[in-house]
């Protein structure tokens, strides 16, 4: 049996726009994807937890964020993927993870993200 790291992964979910909403969610699945590529087993409880809760709602939204710390204890490292910046939500866990010393990591995925493709020139004769 392959032993995988477990991480929690931070990265930005709440959005002003839908448009922002539907690039953190792509981004997300970009970053789960990463993650398991480094031989980690990954857990984002705004991934999943959002789908149960509803984050405009700031009961539900709390449940969630506790939700999520509840897995904490369990974790190797907390992991935060910044290729769109630091939202509240991301900074607030880095300071709890601070506080807890625990193992943090900062990652970008650039080259994987909101890159368009260059555009061809014409071949020189």
């Amino acid at each position: 049996m392959v032993a995988y790291r477990r991480v929690i992964i931070e990265s930005p979910y709440r959005a002003s726009t839908p448009h922002m909403a539907k690039r953190n969610v792509a981004y997300m699945i970009k970053v789960v994807q990463d993650s398991i590529n480094r031989g980690e087993a990954p857990f984002l409880s705004h991934l999943m937890y959002t789908g149960a809760l509803d984050d405009s709602i700031p009961l539900d939204r709390q449940l969630g964020i506790d939700l999520g710390y509840a897995w904490w204890s369990s974790a190797e490292a907390i992991v935060f993927y910044t290729d769109y910046g630091w939202t509240i939500g991301m900074v607030d866990a880095k300071l709890r993870a601070e506080q807890h010393r625990m193992v943090i990591e900062e990652r970008y995925i650039a080259q994987n993200i909101n890159k368009r493709p260059e555009p061809e020139l014409p071949e020189s004769q």
